[in-house]
């Protein structure tokens, strides 16, 4: 398997441990960050063509990482 970029760690490698403990005690956080995770897989297989889309859904997914990546940030740099 190829490596996908964007992982949660490496875009805020600065919150690292915070990620890792919110995780096992913050069940919004951990909602979050499995939609993001989901969402990021989504957009690699497209990207690599794994599972092809239209240009429209791409566009779609892209947003809604985005979106879930500054609501992440949000919650961790509060």
């Amino acid at each position: 398997m190829s490596h996908t970029p964007h992982e949660l760690h490496e875009e805020f490698p600065e919150f690292a441990e915070k990620m890792t403990t919110l995780k096992t005690s913050d069940a919004h956080f951990t909602k979050m960050a499995d939609e993001y995770h989901e969402v990021n897989r989504a957009v690699h297989r497209a990207e690599t063509n794994v599972e092809p889309t239209d240009d429209l859904h791409m566009a779609e997914m892209r947003k809604q990482r985005a979106a879930l990546k500054d609501e992440i940030y949000r919650y961790l740099s509060a």
